[in-house]
């Protein structure tokens, strides 16, 4: 049980008020003997929660340690001190707890000091000297109350001090930036976007996405990073994947409304969910594909924005619904009549690997030279793309459409479609399952598909 004793805090804070010293405290609050009873709210919440608040109030889209929100109308004469709310996050609070060496309870004691002195009129944010006031004030809280650790502003300028930097530069503004950047550190990330891959990287061998790696994108996104599935899948292949873990809709990493690469770059949807780019095949490549389906009876799919259209039914082609969650391919009469129903982003063949890698991967790269290109994502498919086309380019489409940079993200993936991509990312991670290739391009190797790579990249490089 957290035994904060926050009335013995706040009768302490209060005791003095009237004749207190301090210049640059709003005094709006004096004498709290005028009231017949004093409230204040403290609420105990997760980064999630906190940083929807931060965004709400603050504009500023992260999570934080500490907040506080005044209900006082000094006006209104009220006989009762409304002084307001004070949240705290208990998962910055536990980081910051373990940076410091002491307790939890310490830290979220350390915390309330801080809300409530902003309740009382205290803004160390104002001015050099209100800092100073507020810290002394800090100080003799938590000493009189007999808490363990220094106050927030203490920390932060041990930090500075800490970091070998001058308290004070010519105009005081490096300190500054680099206090600001020290109360920052525990929530505030390094990447504003994170763009993903899927198959093979957010899944696992089971075409399934792990609790770990649920609850790491759910971290990335309640510290204001943007999460982005960049895929070779069809979008609602995608939102069924992510739905299963409760990350589809409104609040979550994708829906109908949120932007993304999918179909390896060929469908990207920006803000709102708007269509930004799309890349059709050649006709004639599909046509000449299908036949090549048709007389050697090699699985073939088209991928044509949210449907999956074939010429036969096959075990593999079933798959892709029921394992990959891609739409249910839909068996049409004829090639001309599958030509005629839709535009086709994409082709992909099934095949043994063996036989991709001998047979169907040289002589379509043959076929198609100049008029498309041959894509793996997985050793047992093959894809046929329009030429020029990559995921890598769609993602810098996407950058584009933001206003962002390649400096504000960080990629992960594992196939050779992912190649650009990370090469692109700032920082890119590739995933230990993935193709050597890959590998070679990424700042990193992650741990596999199988053992919540995303996760653990997340946790290791995002914050």
């Amino acid at each position: 049980m957290l035994r904060i004793n926050v009335p013995m805090a706040m009768k302490l804070a209060f005791d003095g008020l009237k004749d207190s010293p301090y210049k640059t405290r709003n005094t709006s609050i004096d004498d709290v003997g005028g009231f017949e009873s004093v409230e204040l709210s403290l609420l105990i919440c997760n980064d999630e929660f906190i940083r929807k608040l931060n965004k709400e109030w603050r504009d500023e889209d992260h999570a934080t340690d500490v907040l506080s929100m005044s209900q006082h109308i000094p006006e209104l004469k009220l006989p009762i001190l409304m002084l307001g709310d004070v949240v705290i996050s208990v998962e910055t609070a536990a980081r910051q707890a373990e940076e410091r060496g002491h307790t939890l309870l310490d830290e979220i004691r350390v915390l309330l000091i801080h809300g409530l002195l902003h309740l009382l009129g205290f803004d160390h944010e104002i001015s050099d000297d209100a800092e100073i006031e507020m810290e002394r004030e800090e100080e003799l809280l938590l000493k009189s109350l007999g808490w363990k650790g220094k106050g927030l502003i203490q920390c932060a300028n041990d930090a500075v001090t800490n970091d070998s930097l001058p308290v004070e530069s010519s105009d005081g503004q490096q300190a500054k930036e680099r206090k600001k950047e020290r109360y920052l550190r525990f929530y505030k990330p390094k990447f504003k976007y994170i763009f993903c891959d899927m198959d093979g990287t957010l899944l696992n061998s089971k075409s399934l996405i792990s609790p770990t790696n649920a609850e790491a994108l759910r971290e990335a996104m309640s510290r204001g990073v943007q999460v982005v599935i960049a895929t070779g899948k069809a979008r609602p292949a995608a939102i069924t994947a992510l739905r299963m873990v409760d990350l589809a809709g409104k609040d979550g990493v994708i829906s109908e409304y949120s932007p993304g690469v999918f179909l390896q770059g060929l469908l990207v949807y920006g803000r709102q969910g708007r269509e930004i780019c799309r890349r059709n095949l050649d006709p004639d490549v599909c046509r000449e594909a299908f036949m090549y389906s048709l007389e050697r009876k090699v699985p073939l799919v088209a991928f044509c924005q949210d449907r999956t259209l074939t010429l036969f039914d096959h075990p593999l082609i079933n798959s892709l619904h029921e394992i990959y969650h891609e739409p249910k391919a839909e068996v049409m009469p004829s090639i001309e009549q599958l030509l005629a129903s839709a535009d086709v982003q994409k082709l992909l063949f099934f095949d043994t690997v063996e036989n991709i890698a001998t047979t169907l991967r040289p002589y379509w790269f043959e076929a198609t030279k100049g008029r498309a290109g041959v894509i793996q994502a997985m050793p047992d498919m093959l894809e046929i793309i329009p030429a020029g086309t990559s995921k890598g380019n769609g993602v810098r489409m996407l950058l584009d459409h933001f206003g962002a940079t390649a400096d504000e993200v960080m990629a992960i993936g594992d196939g050779e479609n992912d190649i650009e991509m990370l090469e692109l990312a700032s920082f890119g991670v590739a995933l230990s399952n993935g193709s050597e290739q890959t590998k070679a391009v990424a700042n990193v190797i992650g741990a596999s598909n199988d053992e919540d790579g995303v996760a653990d990249a997340i946790y290791r490089y995002a914050f």
